[in-house]
C-alpha cells in the first residue's frame, strides 16, 4: 500500500495522457518523506490505477456547457487514495496537496478545453483482514 485508484470518464482517454498521469501521481507519492526523511511510501507498494467508466452521466448532460459556449461533453476524474493508517495528520495533507499539485500540473490544458469535475479522496486503511503477496518488496529491500 499505498494504491491510489482513479476513475474517470471514459471520453478523458482522447483528452489527456493517462499513462502519464499515472505515472506523474506515483512520482508525487514516491517523492513525498515524513517528519525524519524517511519515504512516506514503499516503492514496491505504491500503485497508481486508472480505469475509464464505459457508461457515464455528469450533472445535467451538457445543457449549461454549450449554454456556456462549450460543446456540453463533461467529463469526470474520481481519484481515491488508499493508505495503512499510521502517519501523522500533517503527512497525510502533505500527501494529499502533493497528489493534488502533480494532478493540477498534469490536467492544466484540459481545464481549458472542457468542462471537468476532479474529486481527490484519501482514506486510510481500517482493515479487518489484510494479506499481501509480493515479489517486488524484496527488489528494494536489497542490503
Amino acid at each position: 500500500m499505498p494504491h491510489l485508484v482513479i476513475l474517470y470518464s471514459g471520453n478523458l482517454d482522447a483528452q489527456t495522457d493517462m499513462p502519464a498521469l499515472c505515472r506523474t501521481l506515483a512520482d508525487a507519492m514516491l517523492s513525498i518523506s515524513d517528519e525524519t526523511g524517511a519515504p512516506v511510501y514503499p516503492p514496491g507498494g505504491t500503485r497508481v490505477l486508472a480505469y475509464p467508466a464505459a457508461h457515464w452521466a455528469v450533472s445535467d448532460g451538457g445543457a449549461a456547457g454549450r449554454a456556456a459556449g462549450g460543446d456540453g461533453d463533461y467529463g469526470f476524474m474520481y481519484l481515491n487514495l488508499r493508505m495503512a493508517s499510521g502517519r501523522s495528520d500533517a503527512i497525510k495533507q502533505q500527501v494529499g496537496q502533493a497528489v493534488l499539485a502533480a494532478l493540477k500540473s498534469h490536467v492544466a490544458p484540459l481545464l481549458e478545453r472542457l468542462h471537468v469535475g476532479f474529486t481527490l479522496q484519501i482514506d486510510e486503511g481500517h482493515e479487518v483482514f489484510d494479506a499481501k503477496l509480493s515479489s517486488l518488496h524484496p527488489l528494494f529491500n536489497r542490503a
